[in-house]
């Protein structure tokens, strides 16, 4: 038995109070799916005597299986080998009787990561960076609305001060955030508990809106764990508040949307920034990473918006991007080089909703970094002005262009295995049919008799 496993068992003994544990992995969709365990089982789930089917990884939005899946019907829905990814076993307080979370991966019967799984699949392009010296440092900033969970349609949340309910825009309100400060103070604490680097706090630029950032720490899997960790804590605790909090891409039709921006820079073997070169300007690494970045952008979209409602929030002059397009210190365009000292000299990308998977995020941006990296990609001449209003290539603007994208991309092809293209394919279209068969109540109100 391993060191780590023995630390994982001798917290749990000092938890009595703890009798169940969650173990699961990750799906395409970034939610969290597989069993209740009794406390008894921990050692099992920690040394890679589970199983669960390979078909949970590539479940739709709903939990149904994609129809055709071939890991369904024409091999039986075959087990795969659960592994405890290593990350510490994580507390869960929130819940009506305390419990912890096992994280997991899947391989298949000889031990190979199985590429279906999202954590994998970033995994794999990790080793790449590795083969090459470097290693990726990545931080993630991610947005959320609290939502009051009473009404059928989503409203602002009241106010546990003062007992209204909030009902306008408060960007960087100290008022808003004081007066939700037993939420903050509860998802911080949480966050410690397991080990989730949380750091600033603002409210943001809409009804309950707040972005929490995470730190930036040198290993990219981490920070992928961190961010769905981070996601299932604030929803957690929110539950305990009597609030709903939502990481949809745009909840609110007029108000603005919640993004998942990402930051990254690359070290070599001896810890020094190759993005820095002393200047404003950056390193040629650097300019070809924005060349790939770039270059992938348009096919790796459904990535970065993989639902219907994701493409409510990519509209022009709403602070998301629309446009292929970088620059220094501009926050209308896709890829931003923050400001700040050569030392820390970094990529922002600013694509994905706050609905995306974050394992899917990290392996298309570093895959797609390194792309160009390798291929020496030239970015172009940074925009300097409102991208908005400029005649340059664009991110597909609906959901079935974006899978189409996704689907035929040369790039893309280069950065997932064929496996995870074909399953997240078939998944969009299931879920974008199921879209298409309903008809909503904007649409009754205005066709019925009038047309």
């Amino acid at each position: 038995m391993s060191e780590a496993i023995r630390e994982v068992l001798d917290w749990l003994n000092g938890r009595p109070d703890i009798q169940s544990l969650r173990a699961a992995v990750c799906d395409l969709n970034g939610i969290m799916r597989g069993k209740r365990i009794p406390v008894d089982q921990a050692v099992k789930a920690l040394q890679g005597k589970l199983r669960m089917p390979y078909s949970v990884c590539g479940v739709d939005i709903w939990g149904e299986d994609i129809v055709g899946n071939k890991l369904v019907f024409s091999t039986g829905d075959a087990d795969g080998i659960c592994h405890w990814t290593g990350r510490g076993i994580l507390p869960m307080e929130w819940t009506a009787h305390p419990t912890a979370l096992v994280p997991l991966w899947l391989s298949d019967e000889s031990g190979a990561p199985f590429l279906g799984d999202p954590r994998q699949v970033l995994a794999r392009i990790l080793d790449r960076y590795k083969a090459l010296n470097l290693t990726p440092v990545v931080a993630t900033e991610l947005e959320f609305y609290l939502v009051d969970p009473k009404p059928a349609r989503p409203r602002g949340p009241v106010s546990p001060v003062t007992g209204r309910r909030l009902d306008s825009d408060a960007a960087l309100s100290i008022d808003e955030i004081d007066d939700f400060e037993g939420f903050m103070h509860d998802v911080y604490e949480a966050c410690r508990a397991q080990d989730i680097p949380v750091d600033s706090a603002i409210a943001e630029n809409g009804v309950g809106q707040f972005e929490i950032n995470l730190n930036h720490v040198d290993d990219a899997l981490r920070a992928a764990d961190d961010a769905i960790l981070f996601k299932r804590t604030v929803k957690g605790i929110a539950r305990q508040h009597g609030f709903i909090a939502s990481f949809m891409a745009k909840p609110y039709g007029k108000r603005s949307g919640s993004g998942l921006h990402v930051h990254f820079s690359l070290q070599d073997k001896d810890g020094a920034n190759v993005f820095d070169d002393g200047t404003v300007r950056g390193s040629d690494t650097l300019r070809h990473a924005v060349g790939g970045l770039l270059a992938a952008m348009a096919e790796s979209t459904l990535v970065f918006a993989p639902h219907f409602n994701s493409y409510r929030r990519l509209r022009p002059n709403s602070h998301a991007p629309t446009a292929v397009a970088w620059g220094y210190e501009n926050r209308m365009v896709a890829i931003r080089i923050p400001g700040g000292p050569s030392s820390a000299r970094r990529i922002e990308h600013r694509v994905a909703g706050a609905d995306a998977n974050p394992y899917l995020v990290l392996a298309a941006i570093l895959g797609a970094a390194l792309i160009g990296i390798e291929k020496k990609l030239n970015p172009g001449e940074p925009a300097t002005t409102d991208v908005y209003e400029r005649n340059l290539p664009k991110l597909p603007p609906d959901w079935a262009s974006a899978i189409a994208s996704f689907e035929s991309g040369n790039l893309v092809a280069e950065i997932f295995p064929d496996a995870l293209r074909g399953w997240l394919v078939a998944c969009k279209r299931q879920e974008l049919e199921t879209f298409a068969l309903r008809v909503n109540n904007f649409e009754f109100e205005t066709y019925l008799e009038a047309v």
